[in-house]
């Protein structure tokens, strides 16, 4: 077989079995045999660029970075709904419907909380999606919905133009996963799914799309060049045909089955995958459509019945704090059991000492519960009214309850944070952190390495790397004898990093990669820095007033001190690298823009600044060149208003040489 062949076979199985897995829920193949044809297809591909096709499930993982996203407007309008609250008021529309109508006959279906967008094909092949947008005009985001694996790119009818209407969702067990992840790393969590799924879909960069597995449900033919049909079941059914996720949905004929099947879907929320905030009624016959029109805003023949939040009481058994991976005291309060939404809630987020001095809650009170998005547990409210004598306002602790360290707020005042260096809470977190390529550059030490370092109890702190055997890390699963010399090798070298990626493998709060190059350049050595005042460290540009008081407070850490003994003990390196490219680029400024080839945009960032000039995010007048990849945009056309000389990557790459 050639390359050809083998390249259409590989993409014909590997669609067909995304298509098994993500649509039908019917899986055939495994994941390690996805995985190894994927591989060979992705190597077939980067030996013959020219034959990637836009169908080719190695695209799904998301491309070049955009600047911006562009307007697209909609060749049919996307039309929002009439929302209603009650159930007179769906008995209120079927009545108009059947004074306008000899018979008419509804369809019910659940209503995805989510991102509207409408997917058009041409010829049978995926070539833009875009959002709602105001209706009439919405955002081109097609490489980011390329990531969705249950949208297909190509179609079984080669129609010359279809557009189907679809809601991008977060899935409820992404959703919560996610919002672990965030809270681990100190980002405030999403409030509901819809948030989560509108950032991610708007999200420059399609690969953290592609990271965030969102999904999607069409619930709408726009339309079908060459295709007719009679009645909105007959659209689902086709659409359904293409390969498309579809909303399950009844047909029924009166305002008391309409209401029967609102109450039944309500009752099932919690068993869709999908967060569902209300049910959809509609007349069925397109015909009767036409007949009974539109307004400016929505169409007459449907509305969305909206579920009113379910709330429950509960009384408060407890307070309790917990330390998130980045040192976070998040407070929870701990209720007697209540089923809430289809589930058994125990206990709901407090936030923070700011949430809970407003809604005054104290041990004992009796509060009133609902889930946010029904998903999160929230307090609503506390009756006071029922508040037992002699309950007392909280406060958070002035001590880690982990480690014992101090706790500092925020520069924003809402969170309080663990200052402890080793504070065993942040311990998974700081290790990665500390191994990671822009810190100390450990290779093989990621963190599921990490994860079973610590669950063995063979580190505690960062500087435990430097004294792990061999004989050690051959015993992690995964590891290997070849392998634990490699990760032993890599440690060591690792010693040698220099005082400015130590400074910002620390972790030390607002000590970033560019802090640490101006610390180190600085002070030139630990000690030395160690020896500075905070007025000092203020008057370092870009080491402000805040981040100067960090600095102190983390040198003067018993932890702190604890953990910088053990890496002097372990021989790392506390003295600044001397290295330098010379000035050929000192007082020049670069902006880099598009998709460079040859390097990442922060190495060639670190090859201007070795050379002694600046790379910078925006394009200005006292900018000296800006260096063009792929796709750049509108930093390139403020380069040429300006006037400003632009270089290709190769100029570039000979301007360093």
């Amino acid at each position: 077989m050639d390359y050809k062949s083998e390249m259409k076979t590989l993409r014909d199985i590997l669609n067909e079995a995304g298509y098994r897995y993500y649509v039908l829920d019917d899986p055939t193949m495994d994941d390690y045999r996805y995985d190894q044809l994927l591989r060979r297809l992705e190597e077939l591909e980067a030996a013959h660029p020219e034959e990637i096709t836009p169908d080719s499930p190695t695209q799904r993982v998301g491309g070049t970075a955009l600047e911006s996203f562009t307007q697209v407007e909609h060749s049919v309008p996307l039309e929002s709904l009439q929302d209603v609250f009650s159930p007179e008021e769906v008995e209120e529309f079927a009545q108009r419907m059947e004074e306008a109508l000899e018979t008419v006959r509804y369809s019910v279906e659940p209503k995805v909380d989510g991102l509207s967008v409408a997917l058009e094909y041409r010829d049978g092949l995926f070539v833009q999606g875009a959002t709602r947008g105001d209706g009439r005009t919405g955002e081109d985001v097609t490489e980011n919905l390329r990531t969705i694996k249950s949208i297909p790119m190509t179609l079984p009818d080669k129609l010359p133009r279809l557009i189907v209407r679809g809601e991008v969702f977060m899935p409820k067990n992404v959703f919560h996963k996610l919002n672990r992840q965030r809270e681990d790393n100190g980002e405030p969590p999403f409030a509901n799914p819809r948030n989560a799924a509108a950032g991610s879909l708007r999200q420059l960069d399609p690969k953290i799309c592609a990271k965030r597995l969102l999904d999607i449900r069409v619930f709408n033919l726009q339309l079908a060049e060459g295709k007719t049909f009679a009645t909105h079941t007959e659209t689902i059914c086709y659409i359904a045909s293409q390969g498309f996720q579809t909303i399950p949905h009844k047909e029924l004929n009166t305002a008391e089955e309409l209401n029967a099947e609102i109450t039944r879907l309500g009752e099932k929320r919690d068993e869709f995958p999908f967060d569902m905030d209300g049910a959809v009624v509609k007349v069925n016959s397109l015909s009767d459509r036409s007949v009974i029109g539109s307004t400016a805003k929505c169409p007459r023949w449907a509305i969305a019945y909206k579920y009113p939040p379910e709330r429950r009481p509960s009384r408060v058994l407890d307070i309790v704090v917990q330390v998130g991976r980045t040192g976070v005291l998040t407070p929870k309060v701990v209720v007697e059991p209540v089923r809430l939404a289809g589930t058994t809630v125990t206990n709901a987020t407090l936030h923070n000492q700011d949430f809970i001095d407003e809604k005054d809650i104290r041990v004992g009170d009796t509060v009133v519960l609902q889930k946010a998005g029904e998903i999160i547990p929230e307090v609503v409210e506390v009756c006071k009214e029922l508040r037992p004598e002699g309950a007392r306002p909280y406060r958070l602790p002035d001590a880690c309850p982990v480690c014992g360290a101090a706790v500092v707020r925020d520069e924003d005042g809402a969170a309080l944070r663990c200052t402890g260096a080793e504070c065993p809470a942040q311990l998974h977190r700081n290790l990665t952190h500390f191994a990671s390529r822009d810190a100390m550059d450990i290779d093989g030490m990621g963190p599921a390495v990490m994860r079973q370092l610590i669950d063995k109890g063979l580190v505690r702190t960062p500087a435990d790397l430097y004294f792990l055997t061999e004989n050690q890390l051959a015993e992690l699963e995964r590891m290997g004898k070849k392998s634990a010399r490699n990760a032993v090798e890599a440690i060591a070298a690792s010693k040698e990093r220099g005082l400015e990626r130590l400074l910002y493998a620390l972790g030390i709060r607002q000590v970033g990669q560019k802090a640490g190059k101006t610390l180190a350049a600085q002070f030139g050595s630990f000690d030395a820095l160690a020896q500075a005042t905070e007025e000092e460290l203020t008057a370092i540009d870009d080491v402000g007033g805040i981040t100067a008081a960090y600095i102190r407070k983390w040198l003067d850490s018993p932890q702190s001190r604890h953990l910088i003994s053990r890496l002097k003990e372990a021989g790392v390196c506390m003295d600044a690298a001397r290295q330098s490219a010379g000035e050929q680029f000192k007082g020049m400024t670069f902006v880099l823009t598009g998709a460079l080839e040859k390097f990442t945009r922060d190495e060639a960032a670190a090859l201007i600044e070795a050379r002694g000039g600046k790379a910078s995010g925006s394009v200005s007048k006292k900018t000296a060149y800006v260096v063009a990849g792929e796709n750049a945009g509108s930093k390139l056309r403020k380069a040429n208003e300006l006037g400003i000389p632009v270089l290709t990557e190769e100029e570039f790459a000979a301007m360093l040489e």
